[in-house]
């Protein structure tokens, strides 16, 4: 393992170009201009300072340059982790304390150990416990209980929740107390920002705007509102009238902080972390791959997993809470041009800039237009259509992802991506436990064997050939055992059983034993047990138990073999 393993920035800065920097520089002047509400807002739904969204931006992505692989991923806050941190926090400690502030850097560490150590010990397979199916139906919930989470700020009422039954409940009960002025600001920033998604490209287009130009505006309409809802306020003193806001940020570059080493606190977050590792490596890898696809650059997942957490432990130095890779942004930053990991750096230097000499103009920004971003953004990852596709192609799959939906909206996000994880593994174990067993018949001019409900096959009577479509393990050895012995026991002609092991790529100890026992058990009823087909690997591992010499028939190099072996054993 070569340093420049570790270190990816190694290898791409020894070839950095001119124009990789122009690309890079322009990426990141978008990508800012994007991430400095979004980084406001997401911190607003954690329940920190707004200025924690901004430290949780700049030193992470400094961080993820140097250690991560992909070209355009853009890492910080993004709204689950966030909900997600909120949830598991507001159980520990009171919103608004210091003690709160501190249990988002430990739980970013935390996040941040937990990801470094997976990525070392090349771990990164354990984020596929959670299918792909599960993951979106707990997206589509979360983005429905952040929205509904943020209609408190766009009403300016008070009410608490971390599931949407809570939640409703809540906001019913506070109804009585909306103030006018901040919904009308509300709803109309949340109007505006979703006509900007959908028809302002269109308009400026038509105006003959260029396509590029058209692009930029386009990306750039919540700082439209920022800076429209700011001024609003301040000019008309609305601050007064009721209309909450973010208030006086310091303007600073993030400071060193630390982390509570607190052992009772590490464990009441250690669940939780991991949760958010988890989804969060899921979200992101997700993301990089897809991006890199389009370029045909290559993303490696264990050292994903090193730039992620090195981002979260600098998260939790320098003010701020978990992080990820961001969907909305990376793609921006992808179709912006970003050229190599630089265009982060750069972005953390916008950003550094922006934390030192623009917070004061936040003052008065209400947080009913953070809210109207959080919205308009997680809106657009519920997906329902995902239980449709799911029914028709799979009621297994579909019963995981509407249970995801359904727990995480009425017990909270926690419960959801538990038993999303739960769910995947279960399903899993029980595809597995009862494998397809297709009997098998030769196609007539051919050397192929294929099932014999499905193809018009030839078959003899006194052989019965079976295809295993997985492999073996203590989960499924005794389904095998009882599918053998029920097939024998009703014809009393079959004198040969053959074990097509084609897709068998794996016979663990449980399954050898069961295998053994079949062979046993077929010998007593004077029938004979083959294999054909043993891959490998496979066989290298049969070889090492007393299976093989115990065994009563033959392992054949293909089942065509196998069949005319017996075939002219019996003529003879």
């Amino acid at each position: 393992m070569t340093l420049s393993q570790y270190l990816p920035i190694l290898s791409w800065g020894r070839d950095y170009t001119r124009t990789a920097l122009s690309n890079d520089l322009m990426a990141a002047l978008i990508v800012t201009i994007m991430l400095i509400p979004q980084s406001l807002a997401y911190a607003l739904l954690a329940g920190l300072p707004a200025e924690a969204g901004l430290y949780a931006s700049i030193v992470p992505i400094l961080l993820y340059t140097v250690f991560g692989t992909s070209n355009a991923l853009a890492v910080g806050p993004v709204a689950v982790v966030s909900l997600m941190t909120a949830a598991a926090l507001s159980n520990i400690v009171e919103q608004g304390t210091m003690g709160y502030a501190v249990a988002a850097l430990s739980l970013a560490g935390l996040s941040g150990v937990m990801l470094l150590a997976m990525g070392l010990f090349r771990l990164g397979f354990v984020a596929n416990f959670l299918s792909h199916p599960v993951i979106a139906g707990f997206i589509t919930a979360s983005g429905i209980i952040i929205a509904a989470s943020q209609l408190k700020h766009i009403l300016g009422i008070d009410a608490h929740g971390h599931n949407l039954l809570d939640l409703v409940v809540s906001l019913v009960m506070h109804l009585s107390q909306i103030n006018w002025i901040t919904a009308i600001l509300g709803v109309s920033a949340t109007g505006f920002l979703f006509w900007v998604r959908k028809g302002l490209k269109p308009l400026l287009t038509s105006l003959g705007l260029g396509a590029g130009l058209t692009g930029v505006l386009v990306k750039t309409g919540p700082v439209f509102v920022v800076v429209a809802t700011t001024l609003a306020v301040w000019g008309l003193g609305l601050a007064d009238r009721g209309v909450q806001i973010v208030g006086e940020v310091p303007q600073s570059l993030p400071p060193f902080t630390l982390p509570s080493f607190s052992l009772e606190l590490l464990g009441q977050l250690l669940l939780p972390a991991f949760l958010i590792s988890i989804i969060g490596f899921v979200e992101s890898i997700s993301v990089a791959q897809t991006l890199a696809a389009k370029k045909r650059q290559r993303i490696d997942p264990d050292q994903e997993l090193i730039g992620l957490g090195a981002a979260n432990i600098g998260a939790s130095l320098t003010g701020g809470f978990p992080v990820t890779g961001g969907f909305s942004r990376s793609v921006v930053n992808f179709d912006a041009g970003a050229a190599t990991p630089a265009a982060g750096a750069f972005t953390a230097i916008g950003l550094a800039i922006a934390a030192l000499a623009l917070t004061p103009l936040i003052y008065f920004l209400p947080k009913a237009t953070l809210a109207a971003t959080i919205i308009v953004a997680v809106l657009s990852l519920v997906d329902f259509s995902i239980l449709k596709r799911s029914w028709g192609y799979s009621k297994a799959d579909f019963a995981a992802v509407a249970a995801t939906i359904l727990i995480t909206l009425t017990v909270g996000v926690e419960a959801g991506v538990s038993a999303g994880v739960g769910l995947s593994v279960l399903l899993h174990l029980y595809k597995s436990s009862k494998p397809h067993i297709a009997e098998v018949g030769q196609v007539p001019g051919t050397e192929h064997y294929r099932n014999i409900l499905r193809h018009n096959v030839i078959t003899d009577p006194s052989v019965v050939s079976l295809r295993v479509d997985e492999s073996l393990y203590f989960a499924n050895a005794r389904f095998l055992e009882d599918k053998i012995q029920a097939r024998v026991a009703k014809d009393s002609a079959i004198r040969h059983v053959i074990l097509q092991c084609s897709a068998i790529n794996e016979i663990d100890f449980s399954a050898l034993e069961s295998l053994e026992a079949i062979n046993e058990r077929l010998r007593e009823m004077d029938v004979q047990l083959h294999l054909s087909e043993v891959k490998g690997p496979v066989m290298d591992r049969l070889q090492r138990a007393h299976f093989l010499s115990d065994l009563t028939g033959k392992v054949f190099l293909s089942q065509f073999e196998g069949a005319s072996y017996l075939k002219a054993k019996r003529v003879t």
